[in-house]
């Protein structure tokens, strides 16, 4: 009888069960370009993390042996961990890094800092497929947002949405990249900003939109509607989108119709969208926000938990921190929004009463904007105008006493002012739910945030953006041990990679791609706060993308090694076959 190591028992049992079939025979070549020795692995399974050594040659992982066991190796570049944690790259699954990796130098450090080595964009928006009425989602006052709204015209025609992941590829980028459909850009290229339910024709376009970009590697169709005017789309009209990706295997992830009084429905809402398009359900930054809401943070809990009992594909994502970020706008009714006219809505006298009625109405069915949080839960950063950047930072209430008016007035004075270019940070969350809800098994990490440099980076931003992976590990694994290590690296690798199809990536196992992380678990913290966002996260050592160093020694290498990411449904151009 032959025997088996350990160590090879286990290697083979795990690649049995995740159904990358037969293990292959131990390398005959001892040569690598990285040899990464007597680390401590955790690989992404859940499973208890071991001592090992892993041998990458080109962007792959050629063996994974015993610690000490490639000490004999012929290595280009050899790195000693010293016992530190090995893991997979961090998957983030609700990136906002638009302009950095297609106009910006595409390093993100602030996210790369973090480990994270794949971001994948589309939240209710994406530059392509793109129109007319898709160029008309994009600009603004700023630099970036205009080379953005620029690129945008790139991506005509029915295989624009690869040519956007394509063009992402070619500027170069440190980290690896890929998108969902945004369902707002679906939307808006058959309607364009408009009120009203989708015609038949208008739901023909649409389908041929998801088909198209699903073909060309969208993960699925990403929605976010509370925010016009993606917000307009009824349940029906994404049902029979969701319909049309059902086919090429895609996921409806969603930031829901409510996170607030209206919790419950929203989710009764996205449940339905994905048993009837027939699709798994992911939703995004699970919440019960605004303190009178917190109660429903166990009925949520309890509702996914049901529904994944039933046989329901359900799953969420969360960041770690007991406050959201988005637009000042937000706070503003959706039908002001209508047909891209907000600014001139707001500035007409005889709306104005109605405007100030629906934004503080606060009967049960009405719709919640800013109504259920005190405006000093509201910091609001952004501010271009001279006169008033003292109030960067402030809250809503105190900059409300500064203009001698109350908050209504204020958010509508400075929406008009700034052009709709304020942001607001708003801590409406329980730290106690938040970590019931990361505790649950089905709670993937995303950090719902762009990368940054800090080195040039100007204003206040959400800390998440530097903070999210290493907040998980030093507070919610370190401090608080709400989750074990080994679960916390699951939640932003493989059960990440599951979700998104990437069969891979997401593990430290032979034949998976060398997107890698090595940190120091008794060291490893977010830093970013509030009131001083743009700090790098500390502990985190070492960073490989497809086998590149893009991180060491506390700095950017510079590389950009980054690939396009794509869905199960991708079908490559008969071109480049």
């Amino acid at each position: 009888m032959t025997l088996i190591h350990p160590f090879r028992a286990v290697a083979l049992l795990a690649t049995a069960s995740l159904g990358f079939g037969c293990a292959r025979a131990p390398e005959a070549v001892t040569r690598y370009d990285l040899v990464i020795a007597n680390a401590r692995i955790v690989d992404g399974t859940g499973n208890p993390w071991y001592e090992g050594d892993v041998g990458i040659r080109g962007d792959r992982i050629a063996t994974i042996s015993p610690k000490g066991g490639l000490a004999a190796a012929e290595a280009g570049a050899r790195v000693d961990a010293g016992g530190l944690v090995l893991s997979p790259g961090f998957i983030d699954i609700q990136s906002h890094s638009w302009n950095p990796l297609l106009v910006g130098d595409g390093r993100v450090v602030g996210k790369v800092a973090q480990g994270v080595t794949s971001e994948i964009l589309g939240e209710a928006t994406t530059p392509a497929p793109s129109n007319a009425n898709v160029d008309s989602l994009y600009g603004g006052a700023d630099a970036e947002e205009n080379a953005m709204a620029t690129a945008v015209r790139n991506y005509r025609g029915a295989r624009g949405f690869g040519a956007w992941l394509d063009a992402m590829e070619r500027h170069g980028v440190s980290v690896n990249v890929g998108s969902y459909l945004g369902a707002t850009t679906v939307r808006a290229y058959a309607m364009g900003q408009r009120e009203g339910a989708a015609g038949p024709a208008e739901l023909d376009t649409m389908r041929a939109v998801v088909r198209n970009a699903m073909e060309d590697g969208a993960f699925g169709i990403s929605s976010a509607l509370i925010y016009p005017p993606g917000s307009y789309a009824g349940t029906e009209e994404l049902i029979e989108t969701a319909k049309a990706m059902a086919p090429l295997h895609g996921t409806y992830i969603t930031h829901m119709r409510s996170e607030e009084s209206r919790l419950l429905e929203a989710m009764d809402e996205a449940l339905r969208i994905g048993r009837e398009g027939g699709v798994p359900l992911v939703i995004y930054h699970l919440k019960a926000a605004g303190q009178v809401n917190w109660h429903l943070a166990a009925p949520a809990i309890a509702k996914i938990d049901s529904a994944r009992g039933a046989g329901q594909d359900v799953k969420a994502t969360m960041y770690p921190y007991p406050a959201s970020g988005n637009n000042l706008s937000s706070c503003i009714p959706g039908w002001v929004h209508a047909d891209g006219k907000l600014l001139e809505s707001l500035g007409n006298p005889a709306l104005r009463a109605r405007i100030r009625a629906d934004m503080v109405d606060r009967r049960p069915d009405a719709p919640v904007y800013c109504q259920h949080n005190p405006p000093s839960a509201y910091q609001i950063s952004g501010f271009s105008k001279p006169e008033w950047n003292r109030f960067q930072g402030w809250r809503l209430d105190r900059i409300a006493a500064a203009l001698g008016t109350d908050w209504v007035d204020a958010i509508i004075e400075l929406t008009i002012g700034e052009k709709n270019a304020l942001g607001k940070i708003t801590f409406g969350m329980s730290e106690e739910n938040v970590a019931a809800m990361l505790a649950r098994p089905w709670v993937v990490v995303g950090s719902d945030a762009g990368g940054y440099d800090p080195d040039s980076a100007r204003g206040l931003v959400h800390p998440r953006s530097y903070g999210t992976f290493p907040r998980i590990l030093g507070k919610y694994v370190r401090t608080d041990r709400v989750l074990s290590l080994e679960d916390a690296v699951r939640k932003m690798t493989w059960s990440t990679a599951q979700i998104l199809g990437l069969r891979e990536r997401g593990l430290v196992k032979e034949g998976m791609y060398a997107d890698l992380v090595l940190f120091d678990p008794a060291t490893v913290i977010d830093r970013a706060t509030f009131e001083e966002p743009h700090q790098l996260s500390e502990g985190v050592k070492q960073v490989w993308v497809n086998g590149v160093s893009v991180w060491a020694d506390g700095r950017h290498t510079g590389a950009r090694p980054g690939r396009a990411l794509r869905g199960s449904g991708y079908r490559q151009p008969a071109a480049a076959r």
